[in-house]
């Protein structure tokens, strides 16, 4: 199920605003994971490495992707496609039960960091409240 993916330093592996029907697994090498602010600059969201994981978001939504991932070094990745894992669903569903249990593990574990970062930055700049977009 799992396609194996290498790409060389410096290699774009998903760009923000691109579609995506793929998540990756890291083997080896490190990521830089960054995302374009509002005034256009180039803002850098997270270090990648084995045993991360990126572009699930769009097996669960699809989605364009919300992040750009570059190779820093030499990285081998698995790539899986949603058709694939909609065929692992199909043959195996208590399998795929628990693939999407950890994914969504790792989701829960990201958003708390970030409200977390959230919290930390509105107290900081003496912010009393900030209001998220919620989408329906």
């Amino acid at each position: 199920m799992l396609v194996e993916r290498r790409f060389e330093l410096g290699a774009s592996i998903v760009a923000e605003g691109e579609p995506g029907r793929s998540m990756y697994i890291v083997r080896s090498g490190e990521l830089g994971v960054s995302k374009i602010g509002e005034s256009g600059r180039v803002i850098r969201m997270a270090r990648l490495g084995p045993g991360d994981f990126f572009g699930e978001m769009t097996l669960i939504e699809p989605q364009t992707r919300s992040a750009t991932v570059v190779a820093e070094t030499p990285t081998v990745l698995y790539e899986i496609t949603a058709r694939n894992l909609y065929a692992y669903y199909k043959a195996d569903i208590h399998a795929y039960v628990i693939v999407m249990q950890n994914i969504n593990r790792e989701l829960c574990r990201r958003l708390r960091h970030a409200v977390y970062r959230i919290a930390e930055l509105a107290d900081a700049s003496r912010e009393s409240c900030i209001t998220l977009p919620l989408r329906h």
